[in-house]
């Protein structure tokens, strides 16, 4: 069966760079949610300073659990995301990507940066119309927040290097997915120059 014919879509006039959860429980390898994530840090810390330069909004995930009852049937099935509760280093952002006091860190229970929260109404508040999606992890949260920005209508990039995953083959898998239906999957650089073009 040949491919679907599809149309890069590239970015808006003022997109916003959302990094999906990249929290010390996903970049730490000794937290069993944890896998070895330095260039995946590496290529966000430019994409940061990138937006932060042309003064475009930023936004942050995590996952954090305040009582037994949240998202039960997900943590019943990943027992380890146990560990996410409050005030806990698990949950805090990386300190390699520190965010500013004008980027907010939007608190999800499930996968996608948009279920549940109030991410959509801050992007349209901010004028944003495209969305640079980055993180961990892209058979994961990555996806399902990439799938949902496309169906609130943004135009999503993900920058390959940007995002991993604990299973290679996944990541992949969900790179040429994402890429043949979602989203524009591109090289860092690619990314760098479109954001410098703005």
């Amino acid at each position: 069966m040949p491919d679907l014919d599809r149309e890069s879509q590239g970015l808006g006039a003022r997109p916003a760079l959302l990094i999906v959860d990249m929290i010390n429980s996903f970049t730490d390898p000794e937290c069993p949610l944890g896998s070895e994530a330095g260039d995946v840090v590496e290529a966000n810390r430019q994409l940061l300073h990138a937006f932060r330069e042309k003064s475009l909004p930023v936004v942050f995930t995590t996952v954090v659990y305040h009582d037994a009852s949240q998202a039960r049937v997900f943590r019943d099935r990943i027992p380890a995301l146990d560990v996410l509760e409050p005030g806990t280093r698990w949950v805090q952002v990386d300190s390699r990507l520190e965010p500013a006091e004008s980027e907010p860190v939007i608190e999800k229970q499930w996968a996608s940066g948009f279920f549940k929260t109030g991410l959509d109404d801050y992007l349209r508040g901010a004028g944003v119309d495209s969305l640079v999606v980055t993180g961990l992890t892209t058979s994961g949260c990555v996806r399902a927040t990439a799938v949902d920005g496309l169906q609130h209508d943004f135009k999503v990039v993900i920058p390959a290097e940007a995002v991993g995953d604990r299973n290679p083959e996944a990541h992949r898998a969900n790179l040429f997915d994402l890429n043949a239906k979602y989203a524009d999957v591109l090289d860092l650089e690619q990314v760098l120059r479109l954001i410098e073009n703005l």
